[in-house]
């Protein structure tokens, strides 16, 4: 038989924001189809329309095209393959559901909610299943002349799968190898509902994943229970030979203590769990997100990848294609993966120093520019060289950096306590003269260098000199080196600055 073409799935509910655990799963599946020449299918599964969100489907495809996962066929990308949204393929399901039912493999059942709470009231640990079926009010126990009036009565009800006990099902796993479960701790799962026609999870997943030739299902830990359910499904169909190959990613668990990552360990420990800003249409909450928060989409899809799988090694920058050529699927840990969202600033960190300073100016300038401050962007540039090394996210820069486009105004207490001693405005004002008589200003070898030379000559330490010298260009004690300040200031600047200080600290 000839080998299938790769062709994965990500499937996303429209119930609100994207979780960074989907995020994950949705670079997994990018990384498997890349590597082996084959296509990312996005599929909306939307069949429970209690749940549905307005905007979050936008919200989804708007977060990839940010993040750079770039899909191949799907919902807002066309395929050959549609419709790709769940709740426009009711007429295909129902097909299916009626295959099911008149092979023996399924039956209607009409329980109502409250005969079912009875019944779990009754039977410790009740499920719906071999041995409590013929219990209940369904097609197994009632004659077919008072199913058929039931359902032309309009009565509501559902269709179950009929699960036969005692059978061994294997899920062969890339992650885990073989997963043996016994038919017996399965339930007769609910696949179809009458009150708003459409299949569950369960039944439409199992039709599409067939339908549209997906080879590979690679998801979340969570859905690991429901495997053997669907494998039980593809040989109620007769689709064996179909069958995708699973893998069931581990989970994605609390920075600290034990559980899966919520959104509530974000705004406990302050970090987004979400790739963007969400705004929640039901409760007017807003949550915050990694392009909001600073972050760069190949520094989130960087840390994402090594959570749950590593290549080896000591190297942790990868590009995309990168961790296209060495993912592994069979490698991913079977243990969860502690979020370590501290990691997540230090690669932020390391993609700031990697990416030039002509392209984090870019992104600096518009917040230059908030501040009222009108600068050519050879100037920006130049101070970003100075103080990129020194940020996780380029917002932090103005904070550091100001005082290359402002004047201090005042002076930090506790440095000018420290630094301006009875003679620094004596000292300070004969390095201004100093100053004024250096004609190569800008250049910092040149200017460093005729300081020095004169601090020797007159037996001035260098720290009583450049410390006050600090303070009066910049406010406090903080910066580059002093002589990378002045020469950007220029000369009458660095001067007007310096003069002030000694007029206001003495």
């Amino acid at each position: 038989m000839a080998e299938r073409k790769v062709r994965v799935r990500f499937a996303p509910s429209p119930t609100g924001a994207l979780h960074i655990g989907g995020v994950r799963t949705a670079l997994y599946n990018y990384l498997f189809a890349k590597q082996h020449g084959g296509d990312l299918v996005f599929r909306i599964e939307d069949t429970d329309s209690n749940r549905f969100v307005p905007g979050a489907e936008d919200y989804i495809i708007e977060s990839f095209k940010w993040l750079g996962i770039k899909f191949d066929e799907g919902v807002s990308f066309g395929g050959n393959f549609g419709p790709y949204r769940q709740s426009e393929r009711r007429d295909i399901y129902k097909k299916y559901v009626e295959q099911l039912l008149e092979s023996d493999k399924a039956y209607i059942a009409f329980d109502t909610p409250e005969e079912l709470e009875k019944k779990r009231a009754e039977i410790p640990n009740f499920q719906y299943d071999a041995t409590t079926r013929g219990m209940m009010r369904n097609s197994l126990t009632l004659p077919k002349e008072e199913v058929d009036q039931l359902i032309a009565d309009g009565k509501q009800y559902v269709v179950r799968f009929k699960i036969q006990p005692g059978e061994a099902v294997h899920v062969n796993d890339m992650i885990r190898g073989d997963v043996k479960i016994m038919s017996d701790i399965l339930d007769d799962k609910v696949l179809y509902k009458s009150a708003d026609q459409l299949p569950t999870y369960h039944l439409a997943n199992i039709v599409d994943d067939h339908l549209m030739e997906i080879s590979h299902v690679i998801r979340g830990e969570e859905w690991l229970p429901s495997a053997p359910l669907h494998v039980l499904l593809y040989r109620a169909f007769g689709w064996e030979d179909t069958m995708p190959r699973f893998a069931h990613l581990p989970l994605l668990l609390k920075p600290d203590g034990k559980g899966k990552l919520s959104k509530r360990d974000g705004d406990r420990l302050g970090f987004p769990v979400f790739p963007l800003e969400w705004h929640d249409p039901k409760t007017g909450e807003v949550s915050n997100g990694y392009r909001e928060q600073g972050y760069f989409p190949e520094a989130v899809i960087n840390f994402l990848a090594l959570l749950g799988w590593n290549p080896g090694g000591e190297q942790e920058i990868f590009s995309l294609d990168e961790l296209v050529g060495l993912f592994d699927i069979t490698k991913c840990s079977k243990a969860g993966a502690k979020f370590d969202f501290k990691k997540g600033v230090w690669f932020n960190h390391e993609y700031i120093l990697r990416k030039s300073s002509e392209e984090i100016a870019e992104l600096f300038a518009p917040i230059v520019k908030e501040h009222g401050i009108d600068e050519p962007m050879e100037r920006i540039t130049r101070v970003v060289a100075m103080m990129k090394d020194r940020v996780d996210f380029v917002k932090e820069l103005w904070p550091l950096c100001s005082f290359f486009f402002i004047a201090p105004t005042e002076y930090d207490e506790k440095t000018a306590r420290k630094r301006w001693k009875e003679n620094t405005g004596k000292m300070m004002t004969e390095l201004a003269e100093l100053l004024e008589g250096i004609n190569d200003f800008e250049n910092i070898e040149h200017q460093e260098q005729t300081i020095v030379d004169w601090c020797q000559q007159k037996e001035y330490k260098l720290g009583e000199i450049m410390n006050p010298f600090r303070l009066a260009l910049v406010g406090e004690g903080k910066g580059p080196g002093m002589c990378d300040i002045s020469a950007f200031l220029g000369k009458e600047e660095t001067l007007r600055r310096l003069r002030r200080a000694i007029e206001v600290l003495g």
